[in-house]
């Protein structure tokens, strides 16, 4: 099954803006997230990765590569690169605000941009996702304008866009103080362009379904008096109006998770839903066969269930 799954991620990656028949299938992918101590954080990744490993997924999302009090060091991150490549599944990364919004330097001055460029030059060297199968997907960077956004990828499996947008859950990196958002801004520029894209090709090749995946969960007001921008407010307007736009569903998976996983659930308003992805394995189905469209699978190990037969 893997292997047609691949076929149909080639096919749909190299095919041209003409209408072609899209081929709806039903299968399972799953989204692995960091530990918030680093402590536990290179076992329990391994152990996600054997979970999924033993798995019959279409593909893996790394929502985050290191725990938030990891060092933001290149051993942390060579270290996490190598053992997310040793995935049986294609595995796509998606930056949290752990591996560079919150990083800072020896003598406490932030560091989020060189990290994040940093990592760009790591983790997003070519068109196609890490781990043993290499699924294709087609970067923000191929556009001219935007080249400097690898980390924002997009790929098209059994009637569903699959899409990573980097977010981070610290009010998408605004930062309070004057003259210093020159980022912020210049991402928020691509994020929008790279969002639009996602709805139009969405819309063009008629699939039914949008699954993003990012860090922060865009739909969420802040709260707290001392609050004087609203970082995600027009991400949230614009996901809001392409989406009721848009005649399928669409599914924010990130990684603002307040519950267990054993306690999470997709919450809906109109077609669009979200999740945040606790640490650990979060399993979700496609299902075109029997409604709903996205459903969560399981949160218990592979490995646990097979004892169980």
């Amino acid at each position: 099954m893997r292997k047609m799954l691949l076929l149909l991620l080639s096919c749909v990656a190299l095919a041209q803006p003409a209408a072609f028949a899209v081929e709806r299938e039903d299968f399972s992918f799953a989204v692995i997230s960091p530990p918030w101590k680093g402590a536990t954080a290179e076992t329990a990744q391994h152990a996600a990765i054997e979970d999924t490993d033993a798995d019959n997924l279409a593909f893996v999302v790394a929502n985050g590569i290191k725990a938030a009090d990891e060092p933001c060091t290149d051993r942390i991150y060579l270290q996490r690169k190598s053992l997310l490549q040793s995935a049986k599944n294609g595995l796509v990364v998606s930056l949290a605000a752990s591996d560079w919004a919150d990083c800072r330097s020896e003598n406490g001055k932030p560091s989020a941009i060189g990290k994040l460029n940093r990592l760009r030059d790591l983790f997003f060297g070519d068109e196609f996702s890490i781990g043993a199968s290499r699924i294709p997907v087609i970067r923000q960077s191929t556009t001219a304008q935007f080249r400097g956004f690898p980390e924002n990828a997009r790929w098209a499996i059994g009637g569903v866009m699959f899409a990573t947008v980097n977010l981070p859950r610290n009010n998408n990196h605004y930062v309070f103080d004057a003259g210093r958002n020159g980022e912020f801004e210049d991402r928020l520029v691509a994020d929008r362009d790279w969002l639009q894209r996602i709805f139009m090709h969405a819309k063009q090749d008629r699939l039914d379904g949008i699954v993003l995946f990012c860090d922060g969960n865009p739909l969420a007001r802040p709260d707290g008096p001392g609050r004087k921008r609203d970082g995600f407010l027009e991400i949230r307007r614009q996901i809001g109006s392409l989406a009721a736009k848009y005649h399928g569903e669409v599914l924010i998976v990130h990684g603002a998770a307040t519950a267990s996983l054993a306690s999470l659930r997709i919450n809906w308003r109109d077609n669009i839903g979200e999740i945040g992805a606790a640490p650990g394995v979060l399993k979700l189905a496609v299902s075109h066969s029997r409604p709903p469209l996205f459903s969560i699978v399981t949160t218990e190990p592979a490995q646990a269930r097979n004892t169980h037969h």
